[in-house]
């Protein structure tokens, strides 16, 4: 299977977690953006936009890292989460 294919299956896949605690929410949607969209763009939300910059932050925490390493990482953390 690609990594393309891989992903994709992993983006079905997480749907089926437990609630998760913010910090995997953020983890997993810093690592989804980054490997759909690369560099996060734009200015980081206000401080009242806690929602918001809190997902701001958590793409800008992977700035750099290019899209395959970022598939790979979601992918991979998706099987930890889920037991696999």
């Amino acid at each position: 299977m690609s990594l393309m294919q891989q992903f994709d299956a992993a983006t079905v896949r997480v749907q089926a977690l437990p609630t998760a605690s913010p910090e995997i929410m953020l983890k997993l949607y810093g690592l989804y953006k980054q490997s759909t969209h690369g560099d996060v763009s734009g200015d980081r939300p206000g401080m009242l936009e806690m929602r918001a910059r809190a997902k701001f932050d958590a793409w800008a925490s992977r700035r750099g890292m290019n899209t395959e390493e970022a598939r790979e990482e979601y992918v991979e953390y998706v099987e930890e989460l889920l037991g696999e």
